[in-house]
């Protein structure tokens, strides 16, 4: 219990002081309460928690940094609880940013951030916490990160996506199917 404590509600104060316990040698886990306020840390985010490596020429890292934040719409909650912001950090050498499409996917992609050597921004969608009926394993086990997964093989056209909008893919290549149009579908 003393290693879990609530910070004051200032997303570049978690952030910072996220980075500075990674620093540290700590594993670090920052959340965010949603998505939608992760932009007053991103100062924090990409030029610090992600560049701290490189600045350091190797010497340094905040590695054992792992942001969460739930993440996407779920048919309500509006402008400041339904955005995607997972653009604006998907380019930024030295930080990783990891979505689920599962509950499955989530506890090992989540794990596999805990013990990354990188800065990772995993991002909870939000409609899984109600909505996802899987028999997750008890047992611990961590899913690659930064590998792309074919979850249907295809020769006519490739459809990409991340989260649960893969789902929605799934269902696309199954109405493509029909007018016999093969779909590769990578998550």
């Amino acid at each position: 219990a003393d290693r879990v404590f609530n910070t004051p509600l200032c997303e570049q104060g978690i952030i910072g002081f996220g980075i500075g316990a990674a620093v540290a040698g700590t594993t670090a886990i920052a959340e965010i309460q949603f998505a939608d306020y992760i932009f007053p840390a991103y100062d924090q985010i990409v030029n610090e928690a992600a560049k701290y490596r490189y600045r350091s020429q190797n010497l340094f890292n905040c590695g054992k940094l792992t942001i969460r934040s739930p993440w996407g719409a779920v048919g309500h909650g509006a402008l400041y609880h339904s955005q995607s912001p997972e653009s604006q950090f998907m380019h930024t050498p030295g930080l990783k940013v990891v979505i689920p499409r599962s509950a499955i996917e989530a506890k090992g992609l989540l794990l596999s951030c805990i013990k990354d050597d990188n800065p990772c921004i995993f991002f909870e969608p939000k409609i899984l916490y109600r909505s996802a009926k899987e028999d997750v394993p008890i047992k611990e086990y961590t899913i690659p990160l930064s590998k792309a997964q074919i979850i249907q093989e295809g020769s006519d056209v490739t459809l990409v996506s991340w989260g649960t909008q893969v789902h929605v893919l799934r269902e696309v290549a199954q109405m493509a199917a029909k007018e016999n149009i093969s779909c590769e579908l990578i998550d």
